[in-house]
């Protein structure tokens, strides 16, 4: 029988390819976070219909909710007085968009779900190449949470965070993706938008870019 491994699926495309690596060699639950984002409806979606299409049983799911992220505030996904910036790939600091240690904040979720269920991975799909603008996509931070895992959870807990995409450019997740048979078009990237993809936001400009550099369509709805 397949070890049992939690995917973190924000229904994003980086996500999707994730949860079909993962589906490859272990027993996958999914986790979805909730975080009174702008598109969160469109995210939960997204992330119902990859669960559906992999089939995954409800016992299996969680979706957790939490609103902190908006209260605290300080990023555009979770402030609408906030503009999501267009993409500006050649600018190195911290954009608009990031959301204060969230990523700690998803896995922590995961961690405490994967003791509870017996599973030994964690699997999420940050990429290296996102690191100029957001410090918890870095092989560096990875390193370091899973240290602090093995210190903070029970001795018999053997749990690690698995980032399969690390190094990979998003046109090599593209390609990987549809090698694998991941659902991309059942995905969602756009940081504005729930009905069509704005396709300038930084999260668009980078998959419309992959795709485009994969030779391969796209088929989500774009402006």
């Amino acid at each position: 029988m397949k070890e049992l491994a939690i995917v973190l699926v924000s229904g994003g495309m980086d996500s999707c390819v994730t949860a079909a690596i993962a589906n490859e060699h272990y027993q996958i639950a999914l986790l979805h976070v909730n975080y009174s984002q702008r598109t969160e409806s469109r995210e939960l979606k997204a992330f119902r219909d990859i669960a559906s299409y992999y089939k995954i049983p409800e016992e299996r799911i969680l979706i957790s909710n939490i609103d902190f992220l908006r209260k605290i505030g300080g990023s555009s996904l979770t402030d609408l007085s906030m503009c999501v910036q267009d993409a500006q790939p050649d600018k190195k600091e911290i954009p608009t968009s990031y959301v204060p240690f969230r990523n700690t904040l998803f896995l922590t979720i995961a961690v405490s779900w994967g003791e509870v269920i017996g599973a030994k991975k964690v699997f999420i799909g940050a990429v290296e190449q996102d690191s100029p603008g957001y410090p918890d996509c870095r092989t560096i931070y990875y390193d370091t949470f899973n240290a602090l895992i093995r210190v903070g959870t029970k001795p018999t807990t053997a749990i690690a965070v698995e980032t399969p995409l690390i190094n990979k450019t998003k046109a090599e997740i593209v390609k990987m993706g549809i090698s694998l048979n991941a659902p991309l078009h059942l995905s969602w990237s756009c940081y504005k938008n729930t009905d069509k993809a704005c396709g300038v936001c930084h999260s668009c400009f980078l998959r419309l870019k992959a795709f485009q550099e994969a030779g391969v369509k796209d088929t989500i709805p774009y402006f």
